[in-house]
């Protein structure tokens, strides 16, 4: 597998695609703005998305999933796509303890940078639980939940890549925030000592905002390790 990493919207998220360099089948992580451009390079690249990755429902990571979504429904036929009891052809997957963030405006922060205050719970065409197994793409992709951002915050782990998409979970030498609604330092804290740098060190680690790190580099140089 490869994968191309995008900055997108007023606060800088990456996001991400991970795709087959052969068969060309791909997978968007928490595609935040910006959905239209990035349906029309994926259409471009030859790419066939298969799914959408959320790691939590902050209006930075989600804004742009309808648009992407709305754009491959358009050209479904380009992009091979039939419909597979989903309710969008391109289908989101999210924490189920996410649900309320996405619903409330106040949680997600819809309401700030300018923007209108939404509820994204459309977008989501399953709700996943801690330590779920998904097969996309012939990867398995683990989800872990790490409340302590966001309520319902989760990170995506494919041990056969050695990947870890950590969302706003994990930075490199630094965490996500937690003085937003839900947010909780003591669950952050807990989160990555538990669930994330539990995992092998050289586990490759794609956070939500700035540069990629790895598990064993945060286990000695992070301060919340």
């Amino acid at each position: 597998m490869e994968l191309e990493r995008y900055v997108v919207g007023p606060v800088g998220t990456n996001c991400y695609v991970l795709f087959h360099p052969a068969e060309h089948d791909c997978i968007v992580v928490d595609p935040g703005d910006s959905g239209f451009a990035l349906g029309k390079h994926l259409l471009e690249k030859g790419y066939r998305p298969r799914a959408i990755l959320l790691t939590h429902g902050h209006f930075d990571h989600v804004s742009g999933v309808e648009q992407l979504q709305n754009f491959v429904q358009a050209h479904r036929e380009e992009f091979d796509l039939p419909k597979e009891g989903h309710k969008h052809v391109l289908p989101a997957y999210i924490l189920d303890r996410e649900e309320a963030t996405l619903k409330d405006p106040a949680i997600n922060l819809s309401g700030g940078m300018g923007g209108s205050p939404r509820d994204y719970s459309s977008i989501v065409d399953t709700y996943v639980t801690d330590g779920q197994e998904l097969f996309i793409m012939g990867l398995k992709i683990r989800v872990i939940a790490t409340p302590g951002h966001t309520p319902g915050g989760c990170c995506y782990y494919i041990p056969l890549e050695n990947y870890l998409f950590s969302g706003d979970t994990l930075f490199c030498q630094s965490v996500g925030r937690t003085d937003f609604p839900g947010g909780s330092t003591a669950q952050i804290v807990r989160s990555i000592r538990e669930k994330l740098l539990v995992l092998p060190d050289h586990t490759r680690v794609y956070p939500g905002h700035e540069s990629e790190t790895t598990i064993g580099f945060e286990k000695e140089y992070n301060p919340y390790a």
